[in-house]
């Protein structure tokens, strides 16, 4: 969920249309990258889970969605560590957390657009 206070004062100095312009870029890119993470972490891909866990969490901090954010961050850590315990159960989570976020700038980009 999107802490709104945080994220509208993250963007103050920005138009609308830039903010749009940001979550599109996201919401374009956001299929792709939850597809490959999903796969790196089916294959036990740690190397990959670690990069493409890092470069999830930093976008999703643009968004200021702190249970995406921790998940993303958890399973960098497990990919560093190797752990498989619980992997699936991380992703699964992160998949339905950032689905929520999608379709929280979903509503946001409508609200911006009229």
């Amino acid at each position: 969920m999107i802490d709104r206070e945080k994220f509208e004062s993250n963007f103050v100095y920005y138009g609308k249309e830039v903010i749009v312009q940001i979550i599109d870029i996201f919401l374009d890119e956001f299929d792709g990258r939850m597809a490959n993470l999903s796969k790196n972490v089916s294959e036990r891909d740690f190397n990959n889970i670690k990069f493409n866990a890092h470069s999830l969490k930093g976008t999703i901090a643009n968004f200021m969605d702190p249970e995406s954010i921790a998940l993303a961050r958890k399973l960098e850590e497990m990919a560093m560590n190797m752990q498989v315990k619980e992997l699936d159960e991380v992703m699964s989570n992160l998949l339905l957390a950032s689905g929520s976020l999608v379709m929280e700038l979903l509503e946001y980009r409508r609200v911006l657009s009229t």
